[in-house]
């Protein structure tokens, strides 16, 4: 496993409530990292990271949701696959919109994935191939506005109300797109309670870290017109309109 080299120290200066927490599939036993002594659903495992010191990795074993399936370490079940699970809880009017939300969800193929470490930020020793971050919404606009500032970028946001796990892990990995969403939407984190209501989970996948650190060290956090009153903001508006307009007249 690659020592981590990123530097991602930009992160470190939002003093976050919520502790960033580094990724890492592999198909290789990490023999420098600890077994998580416990079971868990997978998304309650980014939470777990962050209430501990060491880094830790998994195997199916440690997994008791469907997360097994997701990273492909089992095949789906065929109680899960058949959308029965979703309308004993409530959530679908029938098995056929849960076999449908299901069968979309993305998946590693069997084997790939043996093992998954976790890492707090100030922990990591091992380069992420997912950086997940819980904050609240102001502080998650800073970081999706670093996604723009030099690229243009549109922030889209893609998951299930079931199978979340399949969307935040799987999904930003294999298609290399960050995701987000707001806590309290999916059902298995909000049946867990595992945060708060409110608050924006991004998942940033490795290939967009280099260029969300290098924004965040160049541009202005607090936009100035975060700060103004409506009515301040209303004159900063007219100002900056009536200057581009006196430019494009004498260009």
């Amino acid at each position: 496993m690659r020592k981590f080299k990123t530097d991602l120290s930009a992160f470190s200066k939002f003093d976050f409530e919520y502790a960033p927490v580094g990724v890492k599939f592999l198909t290789a036993r990490p023999e420098e990292l600890e077994q998580l002594d416990k079971a868990m659903a997978l998304c309650e495992m980014i939470k777990e990271a962050q209430d501990r010191d060491k880094p830790f990795y998994i195997t199916k074993d440690n997994e008791d949701c469907g997360g097994r399936s997701t990273l492909g370490m089992e095949d789906p079940s065929p109680i899960a696959e058949s959308g029965q699970v979703g309308i004993k809880y409530g959530i679908f009017q029938e098995p056929r919109a849960n076999g449908r939300m299901n069968k979309q969800a993305p998946a590693f193929s069997r084997g790939v994935v043996n093992y998954v470490a976790f890492a707090r930020l100030d922990r990591l020793n091992f380069e992420p191939d997912l950086l997940f971050i819980i904050a609240p919404p102001g502080q998650a606009e800073i970081i999706l506005r670093a996604i723009s500032y030099s690229t243009g970028e549109i922030w889209s946001s893609k998951v299930a109300m079931v199978g979340a796990c399949a969307w935040l892990f799987t999904y930003p990995y294999q298609s290399g797109n960050i995701n987000y969403v707001p806590t309290g939407l999916t059902f298995g984190m909000r049946a867990r309670k595992i945060y708060p209501e409110g608050l924006i989970l991004l998942s940033i996948p490795y290939n967009w870290l280099p260029v969300i650190t290098q924004n965040l060290n160049q541009m202005e956090w607090v936009l100035p017109s975060y700060t103004d009153t409506p009515e301040e903001f209303q004159a900063r508006h007219l100002k900056v309109m009536g200057e581009l307009a006196r430019e494009f007249r004498n260009p």
